[in-house]
């Protein structure tokens, strides 16, 4: 419950312009997970989620960016991704159910140009790839850091 918590809150950051606890409390709730103030403050934390001034100098809540792999995204992979494996150009994750959207943007926050995009649906991420031969690295390289390596 907790990373499927934690898979919507991030999704719902990306997605939304959130000003504040209590507006990210209801958005929760209508998404099926109640949650106290308590518990949200520590998922905030854990997920390492900040606040930034959006276009119209709000202040709006947003994901860290510290380095190409941060811990937050770190967590979320390695307790979301159950496999990995290259088809063609195309890197499909396997992931724990409503994972597959957190995963997503942890594969897109490493920023790397081998990779063009990604889709998430529930349960599954593709990531594409400029090659075969580069999908085929990627996904050794992503199998590496769900198991919590850090060459990636």
């Amino acid at each position: 419950m907790r990373s499927q918590r934690h898979s919507a809150i991030l999704q719902l950051i990306e997605e939304k312009e959130i000003q504040t606890q209590e507006q990210l409390a209801s958005l929760l709730v209508q998404k099926g997970f109640p949650v106290t103030q308590a518990t949200l403050s520590r998922d905030i934390r854990f997920l390492e989620i900040g606040k930034e001034k959006n276009s119209d100098g709000k202040l709006i809540y947003a994901v860290k960016q510290k380095d190409d792999f941060n811990r937050r995204f770190e967590r979320v992979f390695i307790e979301g991704v159950l496999s990995i494996k290259a088809a063609g150009n195309i890197v499909v994750i396997k992931t724990m159910n409503g994972m597959a959207m957190a995963v997503a943007a942890a594969v897109d926050s490493m920023n790397t140009p081998e990779i063009v995009g990604t889709i998430a649906g529930d349960d599954t991420v593709f990531a594409a790839v400029i090659s075969t031969d580069a999908a085929l690295r990627m996904a050794k390289k992503l199998e590496e850091k769900s198991r919590g390596g850090n060459n990636a």
